[in-house]
């Protein structure tokens, strides 16, 4: 779940990276990253509690 965490903000970093070098406009890939890490975050306490 950690490596998945790591990844998700590796890739949220990219994508922000090509936004600030003018490569794509990423707002709404930004918005498919957030709505996976509240997902994840939410697996990962479902988890937890058991």
């Amino acid at each position: 779940m950690n490596i998945a965490q790591g990844s998700l903000e590796e890739a949220r970093y990219y994508l922000i990276l090509a936004d600030d070098l003018g490569y794509l406009d990423n707002a709404t890939l930004l918005d498919h990253i957030e709505e996976i890490s509240r997902l994840l975050e939410r697996y990962i306490a479902c988890i937890r509690l058991n």
